[in-house]
């Protein structure tokens, strides 16, 4: 997949309005305090009630709890923010996380799939008509996974063959790239831009908890002697969010390292958009 050279559109009014998910800790967290810091607007979400409360109490900003493992709660949240932000300049799709064992939730994916793809896939879609009147950028966080350990399988989007950890959250960030190109190539002549990025490793709080050998890994000291902090991590992410006079940031393209890096992939991605559309039922909302 070769980057499209489309520059990401550039608008002078400030403050921005920022939604960024998966702030309630690490890199989201340290994004958003740098944007207040700014003078954006800001609306920060998270998983946990007490932590993206504390976070957004902090700053002075609203706050909406949502858990991408149970779906009605990414509709509820779409709900809320289209009442609240009647203009988003920028959607972070910055929430993920690496799981352990293959479950299934309630709503009758593979988790992994679901938080990581399913999930930010619905949020977008469901605020796309105010991301268009706002002629907005959706960044997603990504993973280098997505070239490293990734097969998208159309016919087994849920990860019950040969199932892995890290291959299905290697699947599911490759599925975030592939949606972020979609993205660019259905709407960007109507004023939307999307970028994808490799925030690099963190030393943070992500996959701590996660079953998996990953998992494992973060509950060494590893990370903190060798990986970045979530406020360098965080640069990576407001290149895209705040982009300066000498940044040139191209639409549909995936990041690595501050430029887009080419990701060797099959050119499904209008198969993989039909096929979630038909998973979550969007053509019926």
């Amino acid at each position: 997949m070769a980057p499209v050279q489309h520059p990401v559109r550039r608008e002078p009014v400030l403050p921005k309005t920022v939604v960024i998910t998966g702030a309630s800790d690490g890199t989201g967290a340290a994004a958003a305090r740098r944007l207040v810091r700014d003078g954006h607007r800001v609306v920060v979400v998270g998983r946990s009630a007490a932590k993206t409360k504390a976070v957004a109490d902090e700053l002075g900003v609203h706050c909406f709890v949502a858990d991408f493992a149970h779906l009605h709660q990414v509709r509820t949240l779409a709900a809320q923010l289209a009442d609240h932000c009647p203009r988003i300049d920028v959607l972070v799709n910055n929430a993920g996380a690496i799981l352990g064992d293959r479950h299934v939730t309630a709503d009758g994916f593979e988790e992994t799939f679901q938080v990581n793809y399913l999930a930010p896939f619905l949020l977008t879609n469901l605020l796309l008509d105010t991301l268009l009147a706002s002629q907005a950028l959706v960044v997603q966080t990504s993973s280098n996974a997505a070239r490293l350990s990734a097969r998208v399988d159309l016919d087994d989007l849920d990860n019950a063959r040969n199932y892995s950890p890290v291959r299905a959250y290697g699947n599911a960030k490759l599925e975030l790239v592939l949606f972020t190109r979609e993205l660019h190539d259905r709407y960007h002549e109507q004023g939307l831009s999307a970028v994808a990025f490799h925030p690099g490793g963190v030393s943070s709080n992500f996959a701590r908890t996660s079953r998996s050998t990953v998992g494992s890994l973060f509950r060494t000291p590893v990370p903190r002697l060798f990986f970045q902090s979530p406020e360098k991590a965080a640069r990576h992410l407001l290149r895209f969010v705040t982009p300066t006079p000498e940044d040139s940031v191209v639409s549909g393209a995936y990041y690595e390292n501050g430029k887009p890096r080419t990701i060797k992939a099959p050119p499904i991605g209008p198969q993989l958009w039909e096929a979630t559309t038909a998973l979550l039922d969007l053509n019926k909302t």
